[in-house]
Order: structure tokens, then sequence, then C-alpha cells
């Protein structure tokens, strides 16, 4: 760790995961290294700072990026981030990557490089790519330079899917194969992408560009947990099982390995797609041979420390949370509107579609209040925010009522994404005051069941 204050300032959100820890180690030798993290964490011999940032929260994505020159974007949210999440991996990776691009953008940082994944020639992406690539299109949305590496299967110790792939060969005495793992795939080792990541993080030359890294061989996935089989000293036969599903896939590797079936489903999905590099541009840039596959996995697996992934945040002794909620809805916002429009369109729509059941009344500014009717009970209050909101982005706090906890404000918005025709309206962090098997069963399910019906109303706007 440099204590020379005089270093350009880079920040990597994402920093503790494993190619981010890696990475801070190779970006100490030329920035003063800040990490983001969700949990708080103390300096170490890389990182000068850590900042705990919650992506989810714009506020938090602008403190964390303030006074970055450069910004680095390792961050993924195929796990839930709450007790309860509503909406799918897509949407919650949208907000996390815009708050970051707006924040970047405020902060004046002059380059974000973002890690994502391999694309096909096809363009019937799947869940988990089309993501990838709805994500790069997010971190440039508001004019900062993006450089972006496509990488598909990292090889490296502590990686999600490269343990996941040990996990089967190590606990399978037989390995049964589906078809998919004929699928041609290009992985590359963790030093080589930690190193490119350090290559391009100020190299002018490569802002605004998109680059595959992949080794050299192309190989399936048979052959490489063959090869791991092999490095390991251990004899795993292959059986085919030619009408092995998907489904059945998901589960399978779900079970065998451990991993949550929210992690593996969007990768098993992916596996129908060849990830090949198209070039090694980036490799030639950076003066740099791409690692052998062997040699990648030989060093991954001597550097694997045995212990379980834990999957979910350990909770800390006499820690006191609520069980919070994140519900995250997906609609198309017919132009020319925008989120206030649709902000204020929410609260005029609401009281007709639960006529009979539900009245608001307007307060000062954009505040609302939800009673039942014939009750002077407020069900919630929401705050509106005009400090935090802009014509993209209508930020309102949920401040009482007798469904919310008013000790643990949550947050409702609406935002645009991507080509501003996208509308993404969100509840985070509210805890409910409702038993929670009480509020899941009903409480959660209106919500949903509310954001549905408002989607098709804006689809016919």
């Amino acid at each position: 760790m440099s204590n020379d204050s005089a270093l350009p300032t880079v920040v990597i959100g994402g920093g503790s995961g494993f190619v981010g820890q890696a990475l801070a180690a190779q970006l100490s030798r030329r920035f003063r290294v800040i990490g983001l993290s969700r949990s708080e964490k103390k300096p170490d011999a890389h990182v000068s700072e850590w900042r705990k940032a919650d992506l989810f929260n714009l506020r938090e994505a602008e403190e964390g990026l303030h006074g970055a020159k450069y910004a680095v974007y390792l961050v993924h949210s195929m796990l839930p981030s709450a007790r309860l999440t509503q909406g799918t991996f897509e949407d919650l990776d949208l907000i996390c990557a815009d708050n970051f691009a707006r924040a970047a953008k405020r902060a004046g940082v002059e380059q974000i490089v973002f890690l994502g994944g391999l694309l096909p020639e096809r363009r019937d992406l799947s869940p988990h790519l089309a993501s990838r690539l709805e994500v790069e299109e997010t971190l440039g949305r508001y004019g900062v330079p993006v450089t972006v590496l496509r990488a598909g299967l990292v090889i490296g110790g502590g990686g999600s899917s490269f343990e996941m792939l040990t996990r089967l060969v190590r606990r399978l005495p037989v390995m049964i194969v589906p078809k998919w793992t004929l699928t041609k795939t290009q992985p590359v080792g963790v030093d080589d992408v930690v190193a490119l990541l350090s290559f391009v993080v100020g190299h002018e030359p490569t802002f605004g560009e998109t680059y595959d890294v992949g080794a050299r061989e192309r190989i399936d996935y048979r052959t490489l947990m063959a090869m791991c089989a092999e490095l390991l000293g251990l004899s795993r036969p292959m059986v085919s099982v030619p009408l092995f599903t998907p489904g059945l896939s998901r589960l399978w590797v779900s079970l065998v390995t451990g991993a949550p079936k929210a992690l593996v489903a969007p990768l098993v999905e992916s596996l129908r797609h060849e990830m090949l590099a198209r070039d090694h541009r980036i490799f030639e840039l950076a003066g740099r041979e791409p690692t052998p596959l062997r040699e990648a996995m030989s060093r991954a697996l001597a550097e694997e420390s045995g212990t379980p992934r834990a999957y979910s945040a350990p909770t800390k002794k006499g820690e006191t949370r609520p069980s919070l909620v994140r519900s995250v809805q997906r609609m198309r916002l017919p132009a020319p509107h925008d989120a206030t429009w649709a902000a204020e369109e929410y609260v005029r729509w609401l009281p007709r579609a639960l006529r009979g059941l539900v009245r608001v009344e307007a307060g000062k500014g954009r505040d609302v209040t939800f009673f039942l009717v014939l009750f002077r009970i407020p069900l919630l209050v929401l705050t509106y925010a005009p400090e935090r909101s802009t014509p993209d982005r209508q930020l309102f706090f949920v401040t009482g009522g007798a469904l919310s906890r008013a000790d643990y404000p949550g947050r409702f918005e609406l935002r645009q994404v991507l080509d501003g025709r996208t509308l993404l309206t969100a509840i985070h962090d509210f805890a409910p005051r409702l038993p929670w098997l009480l509020y899941v069963a009903t409480q959660a399910q209106f919500h949903a069941w509310v954001m549905a019906a408002f989607r098709v109303h804006v689809a016919r706007a």
C-alpha cells in the first residue's frame, strides 16, 4: 500500500472478489487503490481505503467514487441482496450499473473499466449474457469512456464458476455429461485477466474500446473437466446423457456443488452458447502471450484453499438487522414520457385501479399518503426527495404508515435506463411491519400484482 497521496486514484467496485483482490495488488504499484464493499473492511497491503457502499444506493455509489480518476466495475448481482427479492438478476444488475455510471459522471471519472462476458455470434443471447451486454451499454450511458474486456470462464482459485467445475470433478466418481458439455469455449487464466485489466486502466488508446479475452486453445467443457480430473490425479469415467435438459442440469449442478440455484441457473443457461474470443488484439497491445490452459488450471488448483465458499455474507455476532425487501420491475416507457411522468401517473392511476380499497392524498410537493377507504390510518407515506430526483429518476422515501417500520425507511424509485424507453420501478431496503410470513403471503404478493398491473397501464399510455 502506497502512502503517496499524489498517485492517481482508482476505485474498484467488487474489489473484494477474487479478481478484484488480485487486481488491487497489480494496480497498487501505480495507483492509490480504493475498494468498494458492502461490509466494513480495513485497509490492507494493496488497498489504501475500503469504502462501504451498497451500489443499489446512488448516494453511497457517489460517496464511493468521490475523488476517483479511474473506476473498475467487477460487480454481479446474481445472488439475492435482501431476505426477499422480487425481480430478475438482470434488473438488479441494471440498477447497480446505472448507479455506478451516474456516480462516475458526477465524480469526473475519466475511464470505467468493465469485465464482461464473451458474446457468441448468434444474437438470441441467454439472460446471463444479455445482462452482461446491458451492463456494458449502461456503464457508457452518461458519457464516461468505457473499456470493456469480455471473458468466458476465468480459471483461478476463488472464482465461482471454476469452483463449481472443480467441485463436480471432486465429488462425482462418475461424471454425467449432458449435451451442453460438448459446447466449445475459450477460458482464460485469472493472471491474464488481471494483467490485461491493469494494462488498460488509464491507458488512453483503449478508452471506448472492447476486447475479447481468451486463451489460445478452444476446448469443450467435457475436455476441460477431464483435464481438471487428470491434474487432480482422479479417475473420472464420463457417461453421456444427451437428453439431460438445462433444467435438470441446473438442479444437478446445484445439488452436487452446493451453489445456490440463483447462481447456477444463469450460468448453465449460458452454456448452450459457444463463447469464443474473436481475436487476441488486447494481448498483442499488452505484449503478453496467453497462458496455456493446463498451466492456468494447474496454478488455480494449487491456489485453492479447500475452504468451501460462503455464498451469503455471515451475520456478525450481536448484529440486529430487520428483514428487508427489494422489489424491481421492468416496463416499457412510451415516448416522449420520462420518469417524472411515470411517478405522477402512478399516483393518479393507483386510486383508480384500487377503487373502493385505497385512496391517495397528496401532500406538499409530491408527497403522497395511502389510506384504506373509510379509515384515517395511513398505510404508507411516501416522502418525495426533490434534491435527489431528476427527470429520468424520481426518488421517494417510505417514511411512515401502518405497513412499514418508520425507524428503517425504505426507498421507492422510478428510473429510466438503457435507451431511456426502459423504466425500472424499485423498492429498496423496505422493512415491513407485518410479521414476516404474513407479509410474504399478503403485502408482498399484493405489491407484485399492483406493479404488474401498472406495467400494463404504462404500455397502453
